[in-house]
């Protein structure tokens, strides 16, 4: 695949898939392989999106939220394109509201 077809890819906005689950945080730290610091830390850092609330005292997080850092932390994607895919991730979520 070309560089500018690699471009066009990053720019295209994130959309939602039609079904997706819900997965709480010790799900997610095991998909993930890290501790709870260490995703919180994460987040604090704008490298992973926020949970999302699920109930009074429960967060989860969308598995293709996952699904996708997972896939650019493997593709090597440096701290700055991690960041702008959670922007994306997480104006995703508002614009499906």
């Amino acid at each position: 695949m070309s560089n500018a077809s690699n471009r066009n890819n990053e720019s295209a906005p994130v959309v939602p898939p039609a079904q997706f689950s819900f997965l709480r945080i010790p799900l997610v730290l095991k998909r993930r392989g890290v501790s709870r610091s260490a995703h919180y830390a994460d987040i604090k850092a704008g490298l992973f999106p926020k949970p999302v609330p699920i109930g009074l005292r429960a967060v989860a997080h969308p598995d293709y939220e996952v699904d996708a850092l997972n896939a650019a932390t493997i593709a090597e994607k440096s701290d700055a394109e991690i960041r702008a895919l959670v922007v994306k991730l997480e104006a995703a979520r508002k614009a499906t509201k």
